[in-house]
């Protein structure tokens, strides 16, 4: 307050006027500024007439509070930032290979919403990310398998169906559905996750006592529907993704067994942190 006084004293030109535009009455603002001059020991100002005069302590922090003042108004301001969710950044982990595709429709949204607030997406938490969320290290979890625990909420946001994935050529291309048995011919891609993990096996192989001839990893989207393009095998996605790609790849989807393998794409936060504005507004955008 003492600095602003001063600015506006320098700004105004008298008393009165600093004391109208700082809302204060004179009195008021005269009294301020003794008992700062009684703090430091040294008087700010002299008077000659109705005229003030600095003294070189007045001189001072005048020009200080014209250099700190725009800092300190900067800060104030950023401090409200944050209090009104306009600043800030969300932290999203990914337990979900291809669910990454379908964020990049949620993000972009989001930032035309909320200008001032990054989004930091870490992918190193597949199939960790509830230690990830206890630890403060993510504010959301994406993930279609979520995990019952005290203190954590998880919020269902988008259905979808779990397919396999053939060339455009294949012999099951234009089959309705799949049995388990007709992939113990086929080389089979999955991204790296242990088959424990992998719906795939536990929902439609295992089940049903079956095997693929051969399993392998590749950890990138684009080089697992290349090879299966190329006839090297078969591999399972989310069909809103196949469906995707197949207008670029020569890939089609084929549905798991007559009923098909559903799955639900789950945000998963703090419970004490279940009513932030911006997880809220990320799960309102994911539902729609």
């Amino acid at each position: 307050m003492h600095l602003r006084i001063l600015r506006e004293i320098e700004r105004q030109g008298s008393l009165t006027a600093a004391a109208r535009a700082l809302h204060l009455t004179q009195p008021a603002l005269t009294h301020t500024i003794k008992k700062l001059e009684g703090q430091i020991g040294a008087p700010l100002w002299t008077k000659e007439g109705r005229n003030l005069q600095l003294t070189q302590a007045g001189q001072y922090l005048q020009r200080e509070a014209s250099r700190l003042l725009p800092q300190l108004e900067r800060v104030d301001d950023v401090l409200g930032q944050y209090a009104r969710g306009d600043k800030g950044t969300l932290r999203i982990g990914m337990e979900c290979h291809p669910c990454y595709q379908w964020l990049l429709n949620i993000v972009k949204p989001f930032l035309s919403q909320w200008p001032g607030v990054d989004v930091d997406v870490k992918q190193q938490f597949q199939f960790g990310g509830l230690a990830a969320l206890f630890n403060h290290d993510i504010d959301v979890l994406v993930t279609p398998d979520p995990v019952k625990r005290d203190g954590i909420v998880f919020e269902p946001v988008f259905p979808y169906e779990q397919v396999l994935v053939v060339a455009r050529d294949h012999s099951l291309a234009k089959k309705a559905w799949v049995e388990p048995e007709e992939l113990s011919s086929e080389v089979l891609y999955t991204y790296p996750v242990s088959p424990e993990r992998l719906d795939i096996f536990q929902q439609f192989l295992l089940p049903a006592h079956c095997q693929p001839k051969r399993h392998k990893t590749l950890e990138d989207t684009d080089m697992i529907l290349q090879m299966v393009a190329a006839g090297r095998g078969v591999a399972t996605l989310p069909q809103w993704l196949v469906e995707e790609y197949a207008q670029s790849i020569p890939v089609a989807p084929v549905r798991l067994g007559e009923q098909g393998v559903h799955k639900q794409i789950h945000l998963g936060t703090r419970t004490d942190a279940s009513e932030d504005t911006h997880i809220k507004t990320l799960i309102e955008l994911s539902r729609a």
